[in-house]
Order: structure tokens, then C-alpha cells, then sequence
């Protein structure tokens, strides 16, 4: 039972954790109270429409769907560190454009609504209760962690420039994940440490060369 529960608290935490994200683009960006709500509203009806469906969904569809989450992930990290330079680019030429491009890093997106879906099922599996059921719990947390984090980041007194550079981090770390998992994945696989073979040497490499191109960018936005 204790298993049950460490299982149970760890996926609702991740899920607030997740929900952090939406925060993050409603708080730093100019967005208004009521549009904060109406998002938050729909993750929560969005989960309730996942949880539904998760009975109807084979779980030996979720090594494919893990799979395209990886190539979703390097799409949206592009997106994202894209629209970072873009708004804080705006921002410094006295423009406010984060009403529009908030919705890059706090809409639905394919990888968040794969975290839900797979959230829903394993919460479904562990509490052996109705899947429509896991939604509603799944999508109070993700509504209370936008809401609580979108007035947090407010209280914070930030400005779409930190958007931007929030947007950039989020990407290089999408990036990250993307070149990382598959590569673990890989490695796991074939029993090899990362020494031994040529093709896991470019790891290091490619996650240092992925900072560096990071931060050049940053600093030179900064500088402008």
C-alpha cells in the first residue's frame, strides 16, 4: 500500500511540476486574469477527456507513442527557442508581443498532452478506478499548479524579456532530452558504456556544443 502511495504522490507531483510550465507563460507575459482561467479550465477539461479515454487505449500503444514524443520534443524545443528570440527581439525594440506568443510554452502541446494521457493511465492501472475519475484528479492538480504558479510568477514583477529567456531555456533543455533518452535508451540495449564506442563519444560533445550555442545567444540578446 505504501507503494501504491509513493507511486500516486510522485506522477501528481510531476503533473504540478508540468503544470509549472503553463505558469511560467502566463505569469511572465502581460496575458490577462480571465485568459489565465479559461487556459486553465481547459487542461482540466482536456484531462477529464484523456482520463476517459484511457480505457479504450491498449497500453502496448505507449512504446510508439514515446517514441514520437522524442521527435515532438526537438519540433517544440525549436518552436519555443524561436519565440523566445522573437519576444524578447520585441520587447527591446518596445514592443509587447507576449499575449500571442505566451501560447508557444502554455497551450496544449503534443508532449504535454502525452504526460497527461500516460499520467492518467498509470494513475488508472495503480488506483484500479474509472479513468474519468483519474481525470478529474489529474486535472485539479494541473489547474491548481497554473493557477497558484501563474500568481507566483506575477507577485515576481517579471517581464516578457524573462519570457523569452525562459522559452530558450525550456527549449535547450527539450533539446537535451531529446538527444539524451534515445541515446540512454540505446545504450541500455546493447549493454555498452558510454567510453567504449565511437557513437556515444559525440554525446558529451553535442551536449556541451547545444550549452554553448545557449548561452552565446543569450548573452548576445542581453547585450543588444
Amino acid at each position: 500500500m505504501s507503494y501504491v502511495y509513493a507511486a500516486v504522490i510522485g506522477i501528481l507531483t510531476g503533473i504540478f511540476i508540468f503544470g509549472l510550465k503553463t505558469g511560467v507563460g502566463c505569469g511572465f507575459s502581460t496575458v490577462r486574469k480571465k485568459d489565465v482561467l479559461i487556459l486553465a479550465s481547459a487542461y482540466f477539461v482536456i484531462s477529464i477527456i484523456l482520463g476517459s479515454l484511457v480505457e479504450m487505449v491498449d497500453q502496448s500503444y505507449l512504446e510508439g507513442i514515446a517514441n514520437l514524443g522524442m521527435t515532438l520534443h526537438v519540433f517544440i524545443a525549436l518552436v519555443l527557442i524561436g519565440a523566445g528570440i522573437y519576444t524578447q527581439k520585441k520587447w527591446n525594440c518596445g514592443h509587447d508581443v507576449s499575449k500571442k506568443t505566451f501560447l508557444v510554452i502554455s497551450v496544449p502541446c503534443p508532449v504535454c498532452l502525452t504526460a497527461l494521457f500516460v499520467s492518467c493511465m498509470i494513475l488508472a492501472s495503480t488506483l484500479e478506478v474509472s479513468g474519468w475519475k483519474v481525470g478529474i484528479l489529474v486535472g485539479s492538480v494541473f489547474f491548481i499548479s497554473v493557477i497558484s504558479s501563474t500568481w507566483i510568477f506575477r507577485r515576481m514583477k517579471r517581464t516578457p524579456e524573462d519570457l523569452g529567456t525562459a522559452m530558450m531555456f525550456l527549449g535547450i533543455f527539450y533539446l537535451l532530452g531529446a538527444m539524451i533518452v534515445p541515446a540512454y535508451i540505446k545504450a541500455k540495449k546493447l549493454n555498452l558504456a558510454l567510453s567504449s564506442g565511437g557513437e556515444f563519444e559525440m554525446i558529451p560533445l553535442l551536449i556541451f556544443t547545444i550549452f554553448i550555442i545557449g548561452g552565446y545567444a543569450l548573452n548576445n540578446i542581453r547585450g543588444q
